[in-house]
Formats: structure tokens, C-alpha cells, sequence
């Protein structure tokens, strides 16, 4: 079976499995929410992080533009609670795709270390602005409208919102990798200078992978803005200590470059995360810190390098013997 067969197979059960999990795991749907939640922002940061080479610290920019025009159009608009919902959440990905297009050509004109660099001041830049901004509330933040259905399908709601989200954008990030786009953008990161010499417009690939990648995490913003049912602009929408930081560890951590790999590294980053936060209560930051050095010591290419590190080394063993 071809690779790109295994790979639709491997889909049903993670499907039908995603779909179950709320009445599997009633007492944790929320966590399973935000486990979706962390698989959708590791794919993303390696549309440029993993398949361009361009590490982003400031991907939660997007997320926190959509958080906050959701928000607004919830609070102002008058409608009803599912049609502003759904409005708010295709706006704020318009508003997120529409900044990445924006900030696109002037930040990634810049290469290497010097990007990361800039990318790293957006999220503090964008809190900054949105504690004083009182049109959408300032550091006081914003109370979202309360859920009108039931109170135990509240989470169960958000959860397949979210997973939905997260399916839609792993699978466009797989059909953007087998373009010629998906080409360009490989050839970006193996050697940008030879890649425009053979005339690929660079900086316009750049800017719209970009701008896929804000557009799914805007289109996030507003549903985990409603699960949370509060809006803070440092610690959920421009969260960059947090989830600016995790983006990369996860992607890092289960292979970055690759399409599973994000996958899995959001899987296991978000379960030790909840594992420490549930047994180390007062040691939990300090567990966290520990599992970034681990990652970066002994999984510098992710798990998925490792295990492909090891499979060399096995077949390079056998024949050798042979």
C-alpha cells in the first residue's frame, strides 16, 4: 500500500475515535477540546516553520486577532448567539488571513534568526495594544455571551467545533504540500537563493502560506473564546509566553517537516502537560521546563527523525550482514 493510502486509512479510526470521545471521556471533553486545539496550532506553525524553514514566534498573533473580532461581533451585533458565533468565527479568520497579508511582505523579506526576532515582538506588541485598548475592553478584557443551550453539551459543542477545525486544517495543509506550492515552499527551505534562481516568486509563496496558516488559527480564536467564556489579552489571545512557545515545541518535538509529525507532538505535549498539571500541582512549570530541555537535547529532528534515525541504522545493520 502506497504511503499516501496508509495515510487515508490511518484517517478512519482517528476520525470515528474523535467523534466518540466525548461520551468515552465525559468528565475531560474540555481537555480533549484543547487537545484539538494544540494539534491545529502545531500544523499550522509548520506550514512555515517546518515545510519554509521560517520559525515564527509570533503565529499567536493570528489566533488573538481572531479571539477579539469574534468577540466584538458577539458583544455588538445583536444576533443571535450560534449566527454570531459562526460570523465572528469566519471573520476572524478573514481579519487574521487579511494581517498575515498585511505583515507578510515587510517580515518575511527578513531570513533566518533575524525573523524569528521580529516575529518574537508581535505577540507582545499586539497585548500591549489590546490592554489599552478600551474599545475592546483594555487589560479588563471581555465577557463573552453565555452558552443558551444546556450546561453539560456546552463543552461537547466547542469540542466538535474545534475538532472539526483541526481536521479541516490538516487537511489542507496536506493537499498545499502535494502543489507545486507545497514544492516551492520545500525548495524555500532547502536553499532559498537557488529556489528564486530557478524563479520561484518566494516572497509571494511566503506570504501566502502565511496567510493559510493565519487564516486557521483565526478561525480558532472565536470557539476557544467561548469555551474559555472570557477574553484576556495576555493570558488567552495574545498568550504568547504560552501558546507562541508551545506552536513550536510541539512541532518540534514530534518532527517537524512532516504531516504526522505536529500531530504527534501535539498529542503527547498536551497529555504530560495535563498529566504534570494534575500531579505536580505547584511543580508543573517546573516539569514543563525540564520536558522543553529533554525535547531539545534528545529529540532535535522530533520523534518522527528519531524513529526514521533508527530504521536507517536497522536496515544499514542487515545489510551489512547480509
Amino acid at each position: 500500500m502506497s504511503r499516501s493510502g496508509r495515510s487515508a486509512l490511518l484517517l478512519v479510526p482517528i476520525a470515528a475515535l474523535g467523534i466518540a470521545a466525548p461520551f468515552l471521556l465525559p468528565t475531560i471533553v474540555t481537555q480533549l477540546a484543547f487537545l484539538w486545539l494544540m494539534i491545529l496550532f502545531a500544523v499550522t506553525w509548520d506550514v512555515n516553520g517546518g515545510q519554509m524553514g521560517y520559525n515564527s514566534f509570533g503565529n499567536v498573533l493570528f489566533f488573538g486577532v481572531g479571539v477579539y473580532a469574534c468577540a466584538v461581533i458577539q458583544r455588538d451585533s445583536g444576533l443571535g448567539y450560534y449566527t454570531a458565533l459562526f460570523l465572528g468565527t469566519g471573520a476572524g479568520a478573514v481579519c487574521a488571513a487579511l494581517a498575515a497579508l498585511v505583515l507578510g511582505p515587510p517580515l518575511l523579506g527578513i531570513r533566518g534568526h533575524y525573523f524569528a526576532i521580529a516575529t518574537l515582538g508581535l505577540s507582545i506588541v499586539a497585548a500591549d495594544i489590546a490592554s489599552a485598548w478600551e474599545y475592546i475592553g483594555a487589560a479588563s478584557g471581555i465577557a463573552l455571551p453565555v452558552y443558551p443551550g444546556a450546561i453539560e453539551g456546552r463543552a461537547r459543542f466547542f469540542y466538535y467545533l474545534l475538532f472539526a477545525l483541526a481536521a479541516l486544517t490538516w487537511l489542507a495543509a496536506r493537499a498545499l504540500y502535494r502543489t507545486r506550492l507545497g514544492l516551492a515552499m520545500n525548495a524555500i527551505r532547502d536553499n532559498e537563493d537557488k529556489a528564486e534562481a530557478m524563479g520561484v516568486h518566494t516572497t509571494r509563496c511566503k506570504v501566502f502560506a502565511w496567510s493559510v496558516a493565519a487564516f486557521f488559527l483565526g478561525a480558532a480564536g472565536g470557539p476557544v473564546g467561548n469555551l474559555v467564556g472570557f477574553v484576556d489579552p495576555r493570558d488567552l489571545a495574545f498568550a504568547g509566553a504560552t501558546f507562541g512557545v508551545w506552536m513550536v515545541l510541539m512541532a518540534v518535538l514530534g518532527g517537524r517537516g512532516t504531516l504526522w509529525g505536529p500531530v504527534i507532538g501535539a498529542v503527547i505535549f498536551h497529555v504530560t502537560q495535563e498529566v504534570f498539571w494534575t500531579y505536580l500541582l505547584g511543580w508543573q512549570r517546573v516539569a514543563m521546563g525540564l520536558l522543553i530541555v529533554v525535547i531539545v537535547v534528545f529529540f532535535p529532528t522530533g520523534i518522527l527523525g528519531w524513529v526514521s534515525r533508527v530504521r536507517r541504522r536497522g536496515d544499514a545493520a542487515q545489510a551489512s550482514s547480509a
